[in-house]
């Protein structure tokens, strides 16, 4: 005679099946890059509808496939809901269809992932994981233990590796441009705009076309600005942030100060302060703002993004809202204001008086 399990029990299968799940979490991107390495979305995009597996085999068009493990595959990443299965009457083989997830999988689509998901499961990228235990004991970057340099020297000697990561970074950009733009009034901006750590001037090349308005100076490293495309309205200047940055009326500081220290980001806000021409003008970030607890559906995001901070930045960190006003206000800036938007990062406003 069999008796139910006791409260005990069954906490210790639940525990049991939650470890065994992230035990095997790394699965799941191993699985988006073999499907993108498959180009697996991109087959069904073009062909405008639901597809079965044959089709899809047929697509990818390899003499050796291997059809039972392309199968296998497939009920992997449709019970990982990546793609949708349905079955029609009358017929054995199921039909295969794009879903809200899967659709950031088409390569050539303008709101593509692909390059985040490529860069993040690229072998080289994901070792410094495997040193993490390194970066807490010994106070170091697991990046340095795993490659014997911090991460952006890496990319320097490694063109086709930093070529990866600047797909990622510009896919990212594109991907939040249209919330950023869409929620936050730079129209009311006036005189001059500097992007700090700006790239080559993406974000500031759409701010100053839709606000013509504005003077924009996109400010990098030189070896940076050095390779920018010329746009009407923005001039590229190249320097240091940490030593001084070009005046305006307003800065613009996008997913960078995460990468530093808080020492180091007080340091380039006090030098925006010191170059900044009006008392009332604003430095503008756009970084995550880690809300622990909250229900946020890209929270688990911000969540990870720290880790991988941890993992590759000396001093790198996602930062809460208690720690944004901290270090604001050790940068001179006692006044702020959040804006949250429709994706992983929000906007604050940060102002001296």
């Amino acid at each position: 005679m069999s008796t139910s399990p006791s409260k005990k029990q069954n906490d210790a299968i639940r525990g049991q099946a939650r470890f065994f799940e992230l035990l095997h979490a790394g699965l799941s991107s191993a699985a988006l890059r073999c499907a993108l390495k498959l180009n697996i979305a991109d087959i069904i995009n073009s062909h405008n509808g639901p597809m079965t597996l044959s089709q899809i085999a047929q697509g990818i068009g390899s003499l050796s496939l291997n059809v039972g493990g392309l199968s296998r595959l497939m009920r992997f990443l449709v019970y990982k809901q990546v793609f949708d299965e349905t079955h029609q009457p009358g017929h054995e083989e199921p039909l295969f269809a794009l879903n809200e997830c899967s659709k950031f999988l088409i390569q050539d689509a303008k709101n593509t992932l692909a390059p985040i998901a490529m860069s993040f499961t690229e072998p080289l990228m994901f070792a410094p994981f495997y040193n993490l235990n390194q970066a807490i004991e010994e106070g170091c970057t697991a990046a340095l233990k795993t490659y014997g340099v911090e991460v952006f020297e890496l990319f320097s000697s490694n063109p086709e590796l930093n070529k990866v990561f600047n797909q990622s970074m510009a896919c990212r950009t594109r991907f939040e441009l249209d919330a950023i733009m869409s929620t936050y009034d730079f129209g009311s901006l006036k005189g001059t705009l500097v992007d700090v750590g700006g790239g080559i001037g993406v974000i500031l090349n759409e701010i100053v076309t839709k606000y013509p308005h504005l003077k924009g100076v996109n400010f990098d490293l030189p070896h940076v600005v050095s390779s920018a495309p010329s746009y009407e309205g923005v001039t590229h200047v190249g320097g240091n942030m940490f030593q001084a940055i070009p005046p305006a009326d307003s800065y613009l500081i996008k997913s960078i100060l995460h990468n530093w220290s808080d020492d180091k980001c007080i340091q380039v806000l006090k030098n925006c302060q010191k170059s900044i021409t009006k008392r009332d003008g604003k430095v503008i970030i756009v970084d995550i703002i880690l809300t622990p607890g909250g229900n946020d559906v890209f929270e688990a995001s911000r969540i990870n993004m720290d880790l991988i901070m941890l993992a590759s930045f000396v001093g790198g960190k996602e930062r809460t809202e208690a720690d944004w006003k901290t270090v604001l206000e050790e940068a001179g800036f006692p006044y702020y204001n959040i804006i949250k938007i429709p994706t992983i990062v929000s906007i604050i406003e940060a102002y001296m008086e």
